[in-house]
């Protein structure tokens, strides 16, 4: 029988397998987010078009980064994701991000079982660089036609970073 009060958590993080829930689609202008207050995702602006999601977008649950928002996570798959899915990833490694002065990190993670591919991305170097840079320009200038505020793509690191960080972020969730 099912156990209807389980919590989606943070997953498996030591074997590198955790649950991230989807925001944002691949090519997607809409600034959709988890408001966590009301349980429901929520349109909170639509940006330049030119500056559409590079990647799928979204959080891994039970989760607190530095800027007290669940800690994020760039999805990369070949087609876009559902707004409100949520799917097991495999950790691949992590974008040190500052947005305002705030530490705003977004792990990187692809599909757990992602057999088409053959599990090819294993870590950031497995990526196509060209995807990088794409995801390192979106990060880094998505707010410079707002003329307001400052985002710093600071370095990317790898696996084991990226699940220090999620450590963190667990660690966080539950201290508060």
């Amino acid at each position: 029988m099912a156990d209807f009060n389980v919590i989606l958590d943070a997953g498996d993080v030591d074997g590198g397998e955790i649950n991230v829930v989807v925001e944002i689609p691949t090519g997607s202008n809409h600034k959709i987010e988890w408001n966590r207050e009301l349980a429901v995702f929520e349109l909170d602006r639509v940006e330049p078009a030119i500056f559409a999601k590079p990647c799928n977008y979204g959080f891994i649950p039970q989760t607190l980064d530095e800027d007290g928002d669940e800690l994020d996570a760039l999805i990369i798959t070949e087609q876009p994701l559902t707004t409100g899915i949520f799917l097991k990833a495999k950790v691949i490694g992590v974008m040190k991000f500052v947005d305002d002065g705030e530490v705003d990190d977004k792990v990187v993670v692809v599909p757990a079982d992602d057999r088409n591919n053959g599990n090819a991305y294993n870590s950031l170097e497995d990526l196509p660089k060209r995807l990088i840079e794409q995801i390192e320009f979106h990060f880094s200038h998505y707010k410079d036609l707002k003329k307001a505020g400052t985002t710093v793509v600071e370095s990317w690191g790898d696996v084991e970073e990226a699940k220090e960080v999620i450590k963190e972020a667990i660690q966080r969730w539950k201290d508060k």
